[in-house]
């Protein structure tokens, strides 16, 4: 077997650089922490938002109730506003933790300020919303920097007297986020930790499925293994533990005729004979064996397929022998043929010498009549099959079978008037069946015997054909044993014999590809018997031709 290619190589070999499971974890570990700090960035921008709004709630809330306070609204309208709301504007800034609590006039005079060299000034802000009966609310840099600030009307009887602004600094609303910190970067700690974990036991089990391959490794594994499969000339299936399909190549696709959605689907359910799908599906290993098919012999090897000592399944390799089988066929026939004319060479030298001896003895009579005998016996045989077929190869294959029969002591008759067109079905295919058919009659009247003698009465083999409306049938008949009880089936089965194993390893195949070419045919095949068998084959008249 060739080497593998060196990238295959050195992908089965010690990866060169980071495998697919530490790029994921690499990959992983990055995005986890691009989404933690995301997170934390939108957690802290989130808290800002809120301490904002928090802050603009608590404004409010305070300043309206300042607003609607009845000594706020008498002492607005007095002689000395400041006097009078100085020291409890102080006090409720204190007490509500807020920055600055002002009262101004409808003017934006400042009665009160946190700085009192801030009153009697102008506030600054804006106030139109508030002057007309609403509210301001707005982030704006006063005299203490930038704040979130409320502005509210006070009324009395409901006409605007006064207004009332309170207001957060921002720098007080950013420190109380700041509190929050520790808090979101322990939380993101935590989600970081977490997500770190994660990534390890899924970058594990992806090390353990890739075996710790990289993805170029991966691809050229890929793209190798795949041209492998398809450039094999021999047919390759892969079965599971289950007996489901999981690979075939190109080749055992053409040579099974599987459907394109064969791969996954259990293999009894590919519509493959039961043979071929008990040597697919079962445990044992197979050999060299040889399966019929519709269309194909096949020679099928199957083991286990097994990785570090785990069974992942069966893997099985398809060779066609259609071809081979039938010139094998073809040349056992011709090999009977050639030892049945060298045994008639031998008998004729006999016959020759016999005639001679007589004439020179004087018996001139006799030889003639020994010699006339002789040659209106076998010119009756020929002249009856050329006379009947006109298909010159069934002509040699029944002369030929004709000989041997009479090498082996078989009386082999052809039926008054059988004929056969020609163009009935390609000629091989009416070698191999009717070879088949009489080899197996004359196997089997001598129980596979293949001694010579003379032609006795008890052992008969009979041939007959004839065109019967839009068929043309073929008999084959025989005065041995018959097939056995419930063996009818069974001799259409690949590997099924009456006979003992042949040297060629051939027993059991013979009637296998009878009935295969017969089926491809259009044709049927029918066994009757015993006593003996008779072996009826029709086939369409109109089939195909050479």
């Amino acid at each position: 077997m060739s080497s593998l290619p060196a990238t295959v190589t050195r992908a089965l070999g010690a990866p060169g650089r980071w495998s697919v499971a530490a790029q994921t974890f690499a990959l992983q570990v990055l995005i986890a922490v691009l989404v933690v700090v995301a997170g934390l960035a939108g957690a802290y921008g989130q808290a800002q938002r809120a301490g904002d709004q928090e802050a603009i709630a608590r404004a409010l809330a305070v300043a309206e109730t300042m607003a609607a306070t009845p000594s706020v609204v008498t002492a607005v309208q007095g002689p000395d506003p400041t006097a009078a709301l100085q020291p409890y504007a102080e006090r409720v800034r204190v007490e509500t933790r807020t920055d600055f609590v002002v009262v101004m006039s409808r003017d934006a005079i400042r009665y009160t300020h946190p700085d009192p060299t801030q009153i009697g000034k102008r506030f600054i802000g804006h106030t139109e919303a508030a002057l007309a009966g609403g509210i301001v609310e707005e982030d704006y840099t006063g005299t203490l920097g930038p704040s979130s600030r409320v502005v509210v009307p006070v009324t009395d009887a409901g006409t605007v007297v006064a207004l009332v602004s309170v207001g957060i600094r921002k720098s007080a609303v950013g420190e109380r986020v700041r509190t929050q910190l520790p808090g979101l970067l322990l939380a993101g700690l935590v989600a970081a930790l977490l997500s770190g974990l994660g990534t390890a036991l899924v970058s594990r089990r992806i090390r353990r499925q890739t075996h710790g391959l990289g993805e170029e490794q991966l691809r050229e594994m890929y793209e190798y293994y795949d041209a492998v499969l398809h450039a094999v000339t021999e047919g390759l299936v892969i079965t599971d533990l289950d007996g489901r399909l999981r690979l075939a190549n190109d080749e055992a696709t053409r040579l099974l005729a599987l459907p394109a959605d064969a791969v996954g689907r259990p293999v009894a359910d590919l519509g493959l004979g039961p043979a071929l799908t008990a040597a697919l599906t079962d445990d044992a290993s197979h050999e060299d064996e040889l399966h019929v098919t519709s269309a194909r012999v096949l020679v099928l090897n199957r083991g286990p397929a097994r990785w570090q000592g785990r069974l992942l399944g069966h893997v099985a390799t398809l060779r066609d022998r259609t071809d081979l089988e039938a010139l094998t066929g073809e040349l056992d026939s011709a090999r009977g043929l050639t030892e049945a004319l060298r045994s008639q060479a031998h008998e004729s030298a006999n016959r020759l010498h016999t005639i001679v001896s007589l004439i020179e003895l004087g018996h001139t009579d006799r030889a003639l009549d020994f010699a006339t005998d002789e040659l209106k016996v076998s010119q009756l045989l020929t002249d009856r099959v050329v006379g009947s077929v006109d298909e010159p190869a069934l002509t040699a294959v029944l002369l030929g079978k004709a000989a041997e029969a009479h090498e082996r002591g078989i009386a082999f008759e052809i039926e008054p008037g059988s004929g056969w067109p020609r163009g009935v079905a390609p000629t091989r295919d009416v070698v191999t069946i009717v070879g088949n058919l009489i080899d197996n009659a004359l196997d089997a009247v001598t129980g596979g015997s293949g001694s010579a003698g003379a032609a006795r009465p008890d052992r008969q083999v009979r041939f007959a054909s004839r065109v019967d409306g839009a068929y043309a049938v073929l008999e084959v008949s025989d005065d041995g044993p018959g097939l056995p009880p419930g063996g009818v089936e069974d001799a259409f089965r690949r590997g099924w014999s009456t006979k003992e194993q042949g040297s060629a390893g051939r027993r059991g195949i013979g009637l296998a590809l009878v009935g295969q070419t017969v089926e491809r045919l259009g044709g049927t095949l029918e066994v009757s018997g015993p006593p003996g068998a008779t072996f009826t084959v029709r086939l369409p008249v109109g089939g195909v031709h050479d």
